[in-house]
Parts: structure tokens; sequence; C-alpha cells
């Protein structure tokens, strides 16, 4: 292992950067004192402070107003004049919070009157000058290229998959946003489906570690927010590439008796197409991609051992087929300088086979059963935008109308072969949910001299009708009684406001938001454990930073967040889920709300060629939503059922260090230490028969390390070496041992900057193995899970 923690840290790795001009705009009007008339072609200058040299300048309408937009961060001078008036001028502060800020009124007089300070930014760094998020651009991700965006968040900071999950330092409580939306691609509360989302359609990644009142209150964690790529040139452009790749590329652990070929050299096809029509008033934009991929999704070995004595060897292995395809596309049209509406939609279409095979043997290595699976999975998904965004007369104020609907249907069937030593059985469920959620808004930002204030509403009807039908065969181990019919019901109204202020020396921003939530879950009289259930609660969760400038370059902030978890519906489904013969996982009507509070101490420095951030933070939750795996006595059968825990804590420190080392070297350090903690607790499971569990107390101190370097080897050459070291840490009843990855990228401009050429690879050196252990009342268990992790991608894409 030091071997291999050494190679670690002189293979560095990649986290992208991103350097974005923010456009910033100043606005006010300007009037003469004694009769308040506004003067038109009055004629306004900002000035360096330091030399007095002109920066830019403009006029004031035929109103008074005037506008002046893309100013950097820095101290000014700025100066009105007019012919019959004494000029004006006052020292500007330029800062980094509002993109948007009006100075109100100018009142020119004979003399002198001061102006206070204004606020404007115009460079947004990896970690925003807030330190409320971080933004990563994923055409840099060269690494990662090709693939998933699940995939290609591996390598940002604060971020660990585990499971298919996404973690937030630590913490798998995150909701994941599309467009500043949640949607079923990527599941309400929950990640699914990130893993089949292309890489190539998406713009940016967001990490908001601290969401002001104005977002969702649920995710604890904090929010990721997928940002689609959408063109603003002039005329018909776009941009067509292809990516093959190869995965699995040979078989890592020998398989168990009798069991199928696992997948290895498994194809990766993802051909993506972007198009748009921007002209005059009107702004037209397609993106459609397709992601094909064969992968051996699971190849899981677990030794379970009994308090009796018994011990099971097993693996459960997963072939996938999948084919998935997304198309979004839209209009923008500018009615007028003031008025724009946006009408968008979006479809995602995703097949998913899964040819599965579960063998079950002793200590000998002799076969006691087997379990083979058939799965075939489609979802389809519809959303539809509609935004109307109208501006006052400051630059700025802004008022938004938006109403978003979003259709999901998930048509699962299973077929099972129960393959025992005296006989063989046949059985299968086919699963119907049909999802619509329809989501209103009204958002409002007016800027401030010294910041702005922004509130709104929102209101979240959602329902969810689903049923499972059991076919049984012949000894089936599945229980019919507990399929049938079940309905998720909820409305969510919301209301928040949030102001922000700035001046040289200071920040300070305070929202508050509060939430009505009704659920109720409604679940068929016939069903065998189960009956209806729900909650509703009025909840404040407020949010304050507070933040103090030593200079020009180094700040401290302070932030407090109170957050939420609702439970998923998947959390709550009352369906035994049988992919896994001796490992039931079962939903649980009664689950109910994680309430967490969260307070943070940020400090941020920047230098010429570099910058580091630091924070302090800890997490301290109510209620903590978790599995728990038991059994009920009356088999070996592990029943896994989400509960309530009790208390949960979360403590830690995270740094982002980036430094330019030279024009084509750069390097960046990410680590974040934290100590995880759940309290004992105790709680009963209903399902398949009422049984209490019993844990201790469970702590451990874990964190990841993702050293990086970015080569610019030309030109037109770019490469990245990226790493991941995730540290051992604690899972429901268990823990999981330590993993890390390497994987290289590298980028060529062709056709005159038209045309890209990519390579990269993933866990080059096969070593992303996932190790856990287990324990439970009457058993423990063992498991190494030898998933695809190696990938071989080469891309191509063409902008016209």
């Amino acid at each position: 292992m030091p071997y291999k923690f050494f190679v670690f840290l002189v293979l560095a790795s990649f986290s992208p950067k991103l350097f974005s001009q923010i456009d910033i705009t100043i606005s006010g009007t300007v009037k003469e004192l004694e009769t308040q008339v506004a003067i038109p072609y009055a004629n306004v200058i900002l000035k360096s402070e330091n030399n007095q040299t002109f920066v830019t300048g403009t006029a004031t309408n035929e109103e008074g107003r005037f506008t002046i937009e893309n100013v950097s961060s820095g101290n000014y001078i700025l100066e009105v004049s007019t012919i019959g008036f004494n000029t004006e001028t006052q020292a500007l502060f330029v800062g980094k919070l509002s993109k948007f800020l009006d100075v109100k009124t100018i009142l020119l007089t004979e003399n002198i009157t001061s102006l206070n300070e204004v606020l404007v930014t115009t460079e947004q760094d990896e970690v925003s000058s807030k330190m409320d998020k971080k933004t990563y651009s994923l055409k840099d991700n060269i690494s990662q290229s090709g693939g998933s965006v699940l995939q290609a968040m591996q390598n940002l900071p604060s971020v660990t998959i585990q499971e298919g999950k996404v973690q937030l330092r630590g913490n798998d409580k995150v909701t994941v946003l599309i467009d500043g939306k949640q949607t079923a691609l990527t599941g309400f509360g929950n990640q699914n489906g990130l893993d089949n989302i292309p890489a190539s359609a998406i713009e940016k990644i967001e990490i908001i570690n601290n969401p002001s009142s104005k977002y969702d209150a649920n995710g604890n964690a904090g929010i990721i927010n997928i940002i689609y790529k959408k063109n603003n040139i002039q005329g018909f452009n776009g941009k067509v590439g292809f990516t093959g790749g190869l995965g699995s590329l040979w078989e890592r652990k020998a398989n168990l008796p009798d069991i199928r070929p696992q997948y290895t050299m498994t194809p990766k096809i993802n051909p993506s197409l972007a198009l748009n029509y921007r002209k005059n008033k009107v702004n037209v934009f397609f993106q459609g991609d397709y992601l094909y991929t064969e992968t051996l999704n699971k190849n899981e070995f677990v030794n379970r051992v009994y308090d009796d004595g018994t011990i099971i060897n097993r693996q459960t292995k997963r072939n996938r087929d999948t084919k998935f395809i997304t198309l979004k596309s839209g209009l923008d049209w500018n009615i007028d300088d003031r008025n724009t509406l946006t009408v968008s939609g979006l479809y995602g279409g995703e097949i998913i086979i899964d040819n599965g095979d579960e063998p079950f043997v002793d200590e000998n290595n002799e076969r006691l059963y087997l379990w083979r699976f058939l799965e075939d999975e489609v979802k389809t998904t519809i959303m539809a935008t509609a935004n109307y965004q109208h501006k006052f007369k400051e630059a700025g104020r802004l008022l938004t109308v938006g109403f978003n609907y979003t259709f999901h249907r998930e048509d699962e069937k299973y077929f099972f072969e129960n393959i025992q030593p005296t006989f063989t059985g046949l059985d299968s469920f086919k699963l119907l949910s049909d999802e619509q959620v329809y989501d209103f808004n009204i958002d409002y930002v007016r800027p401030l001299k010294y910041g702005k204030f922004e509130t709104g509403i929102k209101l979240r009807k959602r329902n969810i009708p689903i049923n499972m039908e059991f076919f049984q065969g012949q000894n089936s181990p599945i229980d019919a009684g507990a399929g049938g019919w079940a309905e998720y019901k909820e409305i969510i109204p919301a209301l928040y406001g949030n102001y922000s202020f700035e001046n040289e020396t200071y920040e300070a921003e305070i929202g508050l938001r509060m939430e009505y939530v009704d659920l109720n879950y409604l679940v068929n009289p016939d069903h065998n454990t189960y009956s209806s259930d729900g909650y509703n609660y009025t909840e404040p969760f407020p949010n304050m930073r507070f933040a103090y400038k030593l200079n020009e370059n180094n700040k401290i902030s302070v932030f407090y967040n109170r957050r939420v978890d609702r439970p998923n519906e998947v959390d709550i489904r009352i369906f035994p889920k049988y992919d896994d013969a001796e490992l039931i996982k079962v939903g649980n009507p009664a689950l109910r709300p994680q309430f967490t509070n969260l307070i943070e101490l940020g400090y941020k420095t920047n230098w010429e060629q570099g910058s580091l951030y630091t924070a302090l933070y800890h997490r301290f939750s109510e209620g903590t939503i978790t599995r728990i795996s038991s059994t009920d006595g009356s088999s070996n059968i592990i029943y896994a059922i989400f509960q309530n825990a009790g208390k949960s804590y979360n403590s830690g420190l995270e740094m982002v260090f980036e430094q330019d080392i030279t024009d084509w070297y750069a390097v960046n350090l990410n680590g974040n230490v934290y100590r995880n903690q759940i309290d004992a607790f105790t709680v009963e499971n209903l399902y398949p028969s009422p049984n209490t569990f019993s844990a201790d107390k469970q702590e451990i101190t874990s964190g990841n390390l993702k050293l990086n370097n970015t080569l610019k080897l030309s030109k037109k050459v770019d490469a990245q070496l990226s790493a991941v070291y995730l540290a051992k840490d604690i899972i429901p009843q268990g823990k999981i041992e330590s993993r890390f990855s390497i994987d290289f990228g590298i980028k060529k401009s062709i056709q005159k900057g038209k045309g890209e050429l990519f390579l990269n690879a993933t866990d080059l050196l096969n070593t992303m193995t996932v190790k856990t252990e287990i324990f439970g009342q009457g058993f423990k268990y063992t498991s190494s899970n030898y998933a695809e992790s190696q990938v071989i991608r080469l891309g191509y894409s063409y902008k016209f």
C-alpha cells in the first residue's frame, strides 16, 4: 500500500479549472438637483483610480439613464459631466458579489456631491467570490471526455462516487439539478440517471455547498447543478462529435462455477449533435446525444457468515446493455429590449437490458443453488419548460415567471430462474409507474447600491401512481402479497427572500425560505405488511453568510444553513426488489424527513498565479435516513429497509489549492478530511414481519485527496493526468475500504481550431475495487466489487 500511495502522489491528477468572464453592469440616473428633471446626453466616464486614465464611458439616454457594462474588479473614479453643470466625481469600489448594481440617482449641482461605493465583479474563479459554490467547465475535463456526467464528476473537488451515488464531502444527501431545475432524469432528491447523461451535452457543473434560500430546501449535503450547452453566436452554427471506447478489458477475478461469461471488451458509442440559429430577436437551439454502452455493471464477490456457523459465498454478475437518447430543443424570443420568452423541451429515452448470474457456493466452492435474472427496463422522460423574463429600466432588475412540467414513465420487467438441486423455478414481475410533476415559480431580483434583494414563490405538485404484479413459479421465494398498487402524492408551496450586502470591507447575506409539505402515500388495502401513511410540516429554512475582507486578495466567511432531506418515492416504495436473491431491498412508508444544520468557516486567498480556499465545516442531523440490513429470524434472507436512525454528525476540513507554475504547467490540489459519526439507535422493521434492530455508535475519520497536474504540451496539444484517493469510511452497519484510481487524457486541436481529437483512459492501473464489510444481527459479510472501471476512449468533434 505505501508503494501504491507513493505512485498516487507522483502521478497527480487534474481537477478542471474555469476562469470565465462575467459581464457586470453599473446603471443609474442623472438629474438636476433643484428641479429633479432628468438630464439627457450627459457624459458618464469611468477612470482608473491609480493614474486617472480612461477605462470606459457612455452617455445618458433621453430619460437620463445610463448603463456601463463589462467593468473589471478594482478601484475607479466615476465622472459625470454635461454643459451647464459642474462635473461630479466619486471614488468607486468594484467588488465581487453582484452582477448588476444600480447607483440610483446622481444629482448635478454647482457643488461636488459624493457618490456611494458601487460593487462590480468581472472574473469567476473555480471557487466563487462568495465561496458558496465551485464551477467547473467539462470542455477542459479531458481525462473523462466521452463518458457520462457521473463519470466526469469523479475528478471534481468535494465529489466522490459510491455505488453509483454522488457524495459531497462524504454525504450522499445531494440534490441534482439540470439548468437549475429538478427533473426525473436526475431524480427528485436523488441522482438517478446521471450515468446515462453524456458529458458531451454539458457545458459546466456547479457544486453549491451553501445554497441560498432561492433554492429548494431539499438536499442537506448541497446541490449539484448541471448546465447544458447553449450557443450565443449569431447565424447558423453547430457542433458534431463522435466518441468510441472499450471497457472491461480483461477478467479481473475468476468467476464462480456455472456462471455465464462476464462482459469483456465492452463497446461504448456516443455520437452527438448541437445546432443553433440566432438572428435578430430569435434564437433556436437543439442538442441531441445518443449513448450506447455494454458494461460489466456489477461483479461482486461476497462471503457471508452467520452466527450458527453457516458460511455462504456468492458472486453477483450483471452484464448490462444500455441505449440512451436525449434530445433538447427550444426557442428564445426577445420580444423587445425588456421582455424575453423561452420555451424548451427535453426528451430522454432509456432502454436497459441486464443479464445477471448469482451462484451460491459453500466453503468448499461447491454450488448450492443458482439465481439467474433478466431485467428489461424502459424509461421515458419528457420535460416542457416556459420562462418569461421582464427587464425593468434599471439594469439587473428582473421579474421571471416560469413553468415546468415533467413526465417520467418507469416500465420494468424481471424474469428469474431459481435453479435448485431438485427443481428449477421460473418467477417474474412487472412494474409500471407514471410520474407527473408540475412546478410554477415567480422570482424577482432588484439590484441595490450595496448588493441585491431577491424574493419569489414556488409551487410543486407531484403524483406517482405505481403498480407491481408478481408471477410465481414452482417453490417461489417471491412474496406475492407485497404487490399491488400504491400512489405517492406531494404538494409543496414555498416562499423565500434573500438580501445581500457588500462594501469595501464587509459582505453579508441573509435569507429565509418558508416551506410547507403535504405528502401522502396511499397503499392498497391488500398489502400484507404496509398501510397508507404520510406527513406534513411547515418549516423555516434560514441561510446566513458574513464575510470580512482582510484586503483585496484575502477573505474570511462564515456560513449557516438549515436544510432537509425529504424521503424520495423510491425510499418509501412498498414493493420488495429481487435483483439479489438473499438481499431484498424494501421501502418504508413511515419514513420521515431528515433535518440538518450546517455551520462553515471559509477562507480564500488569491495571488497572481494561484489561489487557496479552505473551509472548516460541521453538519448535524436529526432523523438520519439510512438503510438497515437485518433478518427476521425465519431465514437467511437479509432485508435492507430505509429507517430514520436518529442523530448523525459530519465534521471536516476542505482545501482547494491551485497554482500556475509556468505558462505550460499548472498544479491543483484538493483535499477533504472529515469525521463521520452515527449515534447508537434502535428501530423496528415491519417487513416481512415485525423485528427490532439495534446498532452501536459508529464513527471514523476519513477523506479524499485529488492532486492535479495540467500540461500544455504545445499551442494545440493539452494533456491531463488525474488521480483520486478515497480513504476508508463508514457506511450503514459497516465500513468501506480505501481505494484509488488514475486517469489520463490528451487532446489536440486540428482543422484551424474547428476540430478536436482526444484520447483518454480511466483507472489505468485497474485499482478501483470497492471492498465493504457489513455487520448485522445474526450475520456479517464482506464483499469485493470488481465492476468495470477501466475504459479507453477516442473521440472527435467539429464546430461549424
